[in-house]
């Protein structure tokens, strides 16, 4: 069984910074694309950052340049620097091995493109 426990989510004020954790445990397959999305009550899930097995990483245009992820050791850590209150959500971690060869693109996957999901941390950001 894939578990994925994020970490790190938290109130803070614009233009300052977070940093979130995925530990997943439990996954087999040496490739992979894991990441993050967010969702906004009321509003679709969205891509945010993506990293894969190869350690390529793709964003979000709304992302590009303020958030960076990483990975290392079965962890996945997204930085998340000058803070805006429209990055105010949940955000979900999520691994999926199929993704590795079908695009691991920030921009362009859904939440019925991952197969293995974290609970989600709130992340709030005040102006």
């Amino acid at each position: 069984q894939v578990l994925l426990l994020e970490n790190g989510g938290g109130s803070v004020q614009s233009g300052e910074s977070l940093t979130l954790s995925c530990a997943v445990s439990g996954y087999t397959f040496s490739r992979y694309c894991m990441g993050w999305f967010r969702q906004v009550p009321g509003k679709e899930l969205e891509g945010v950052a993506l990293i894969d097995s190869d350690g390529r990483t793709t964003y979000a245009d709304f992302v590009k340049g303020r958030f960076t992820i990483s990975q290392a050791n079965a962890k996945n850590t997204l930085q998340m620097n000058n803070l805006k209150p429209e990055d105010t959500a949940i955000y979900y971690c999520a691994i999926d091995q199929a993704r590795y060869s079908l695009g691991c693109v920030a921009r362009y996957v859904s939440r019925r493109d991952f197969g293995d999901w974290g609970q989600g941390t709130q992340v709030t950001v005040s102006s």
